[in-house]
């Protein structure tokens, strides 16, 4: 049961990297929004119910997750058409090193954003939790990162 409740409980910043970084290696037609949807939903549901969480708390939860995933999904196709613009640039007869650095510098900005928005969420979770809650995901974080 341990699988996902550290990656989700770390302020559902998983969601954005998960989509960002790990979903689209496995679907060659593109993400299924509906399906990346349900996939954050089981997962967050995991989370809490391991945490025997109040219905208060998985409110605040899920209000964290609906405001995290869409903008996650939108980063993930943003990625894909940079990705393209990027090999369009191999493709070329000669790169363009500034348009290169231009669309980096574009998907970092646009990571950064979603990162601070996951940090504050990360926040939001920390005040949501009882101190006992923290305290097992804390150490839960800690037996994955091999960090006793």
């Amino acid at each position: 049961m341990k699988r996902n409740v550290t990656i989700v409980a770390v302020g559902v910043l998983a969601l954005a990297l998960l989509t960002g970084f790990g979903w689209g290696r496995h679907h060659r037609g593109g993400l299924d929004p509906a399906r990346a949807a349900k996939w954050a939903d089981f997962a967050v549901d995991d989370f809490l119910d391991e945490l025997d969480a109040t219905d208060a708390q998985r409110a605040t939860v899920h209000k964290l997750k609906d405001g995290l995933v869409p903008k996650a999904l939108a980063l993930f196709r943003e990625n894909q058409a940079a990705k393209r613009e990027a090999l369009a640039q191999w493709d070329a007869g000669k790169p363009d090193a500034a348009k290169l650095h231009a669309l980096v510098d574009a998907r970092l900005a646009a990571f950064g954003r979603l990162a601070h928005e996951a940090t504050d969420a990360a926040v939001t979770l920390h005040a949501t939790l009882t101190p006992a809650q923290r305290k097992e995901l804390s150490e839960r974080a800690h037996e994955r990162l091999d960090d006793k």
